[in-house]
């Protein structure tokens, strides 16, 4: 399945039909100048009004043009499903013949090869060069996510897609990557971070089989673009995306996260990290998919290597000096990316999900757990289990008595706080449910996370006081809390405020909207500081698996108190 693509000498179209391509009068129409854009596996005519692509008759195991059958598959190929997201863009595939004074398009000889044939765009209108003119706004991401979530709505999944989101096929496609670049890693990459990066995508494959089946189940498997890059989306007559991976379905029917992410990645790359951000949590908003942000790091991580792989195939060619440093410098850029990214998504994070009781944190924190596949370590289970009642048996007291002293609310804490060090000991991550109303408790947990090295988020939760209220007075029956409305002063009296947490790891979540809504905000607001909190890990750290600023900077918020910058 994998093949060492260095070794093997990389073929091109014939010379002949390369020189006849670039003379104007093969043409049907007129050309004033021609110009030639080359990949690895194609070469590009740019006439003016049209373009002719041709592909090159190479076999690199991820993609076959090796024979005229299969190239003219491709191309007809080509045409049909660039279709879906352009319009008048992709017009024909053109037969190349062979005639008695030499090539032509669409003559009456024996066609010797296959050329798509398109309306040519200005590249001044690629997103690309907006974005390299600052005149990329945030009004056109957003008319670019509503494109892409109508896109992915309408795009076909069902049983013949679902097998694609596999977590046996997405290990397929990350080995099949680090196959072809392991042969570039001595002369053009780090092989400390080729390491690094490797082992991160297996450890969250195998941590995570769970979630990508639920990817499958819920619908987020889709016929989608497979090579959704700045310089493929135009700005022109409205919104045009070009260059879809026609060539393999396997790396065309992915989790959305995984085209998205293409994107976003290559945003970060550029410095636009904001601008990336606004598009997934766009998406997410308007999807309903809070946990695109879970996998997020590893599609962009995905991403970077792709894009490190393309570079590297094509020095593989043999170029010119300056085209071969150009290159040598964006694969590696790629590389840091992803080891930027792989360090992120393979950091453990504890999240503290605190507040007064019946604020909604152990609905919550359940939610997150089902969500993230983590195990809740909470309070309440703990104090019970201490004194020997069952969870659910009711142990009601006047608050401050019982079971509920200040002596047993340390060793409660104590306890728990043993718990989630062992699951991080175990190097998994998890949640701490608890009122954490002192901040003795939350100093404790934070020196926890800090020497695991973990990422440590507190989601406080709040909700207006009648709410609250109500909550309380509804409870009824065998509980695992015994927190009811005549606590509920005395607790609010002795509940210290959390004002000593910095934005980087504290989030409050209304928990009067709907759970979905609740998670969204949460999962994206988590995932902005477990950024912040792996770019000062890295840093503070000299680490061989800790590498400079490579991963995005985006905005921070918190929901009272305005947006601020992350940096």
């Amino acid at each position: 399945m994998f093949r060492d693509t260095r070794s093997r000498p990389v073929a091109d179209i014939p010379e002949g039909l390369d020189a006849a391509l670039r003379d104007p009068t093969i043409y049907p129409h007129p050309v004033e100048k021609i110009e030639v854009e080359e990949t690895h596996i194609s070469k590009v005519f740019l006439t003016g009004p049209f373009v002719y692509k041709v592909k090159k008759p190479v076999d690199f195991g991820f993609l076959d043009f090796s024979t005229l059958a299969k190239r003219r598959h491709w191309c007809e190929q080509e045409v049909q499903l660039n279709q879906r997201l352009s319009r008048g863009v992709y017009l024909e595939v053109v037969e190349i013949t062979r005639e008695t004074e030499g090539f032509a398009l669409g003559g009456k000889g024996k066609p010797v090869e296959y050329a798509v044939k398109m309306r040519e765009l200005p590249r001044a209108r690629s997103m690309l060069a907006l974005l390299r003119r600052g005149e990329v706004t945030p009004t056109m991401i957003d008319d670019l996510t509503r494109v892409l979530a109508a896109f992915y709505s309408a795009a076909r999944g069902g049983r013949e897609i679902d097998p694609m989101g596999s977590v046996e096929v997405i290990r397929a496609n990350t080995e099949e990557n680090f196959s072809q670049i392991e042969p570039f890693v001595a002369d053009i990459l780090e092989r400390d971070k080729f390491l690094f990066v490797r082992q991160a995508v297996r450890d969250f494959l195998g941590r995570h089989g769970d979630l990508f089946q639920c990817r499958v189940e819920t619908g987020r498997i889709r016929d989608g673009h497979g090579d959704l890059r700045l310089d493929h989306v135009y700005f022109e007559d409205g919104i045009q995306i070009i260059d879809c991976v026609e060539f393999n379905e396997r790396l065309r029917r992915e989790d959305v996260t995984a085209d998205l992410a293409f994107l976003a990645m290559d945003l970060d790359s550029l410095g636009c990290g904001h601008l990336g951000w606004r598009l997934v949590r766009t998406y997410a908003q308007a999807a309903g998919d809070p946990e695109i942000y879970i996998l997020l790091d590893f599609y962009k991580c995905y991403r970077a290597y792709v894009r490190c792989k393309v570079d590297c195939l094509r020095l593989a060619e043999g170029l010119g000096d300056d085209e071969a440093r150009e290159l040598r410098r964006r694969a590696r850029r790629h590389s840091r990316l992803a080891a930027a990214y792989a360090a992120n998504f393979s950091r453990q994070t504890l999240w503290v999900v605190c507040g007064l009781s019946a604020s909604g944190k152990s609905t919550v924190a359940g939610e997150m757990a089902t969500r993230l596949r983590v195990g809740v370590q909470s309070s309440d289970v703990v104090r019970k289990l201490l004194s020997g009642i069952p969870p659910h048996e009711p142990a009601p007291a006047e608050f401050g008595h019982g079971i509920y002293t200040a002596a047993q609310t340390a060793r409660t804490y104590e306890t728990l706080l043993g718990e989630v060090g062992g699951e991080l000991c175990c190097g998994r991550s998890s949640i701490a449910d608890a009122t954490f109303g002192k901040r003795r408790f939350r100093d404790q947990i934070r020196r926890l996370a800090r020497g695991f090295g973990a990422t440590i988020v507190f989601v406080e939760c709040i909700c207006p006081e009648p709410l609250l209220r109500r909550r309380l007075s509804n409870r009824q029956g065998k509980l695992v809390t015994d927190a009811r409305l005549q606590h509920f002063e005395a607790q609010r009296r002795v509940f210290e405020a959390i004002e000593e947490l910095p934005d980087s790891m504290h989030i409050r979540i209304r928990t009067d909207a709907p759970i979905e809504q609740c998670l969204l905000v949460l999962f994206s607001e988590t995932y902005l500081r477990q950024l912040r909190q792996t770019r000062q890990a890295r840093r503070a750290s000299r680490s061989s698996c800790t590498w400079g600023a490579e991963a995005p900077r985006v905005e921070l918020s918190r929901p009272d108190s305005g947006r601020r910058r992350l940096t």
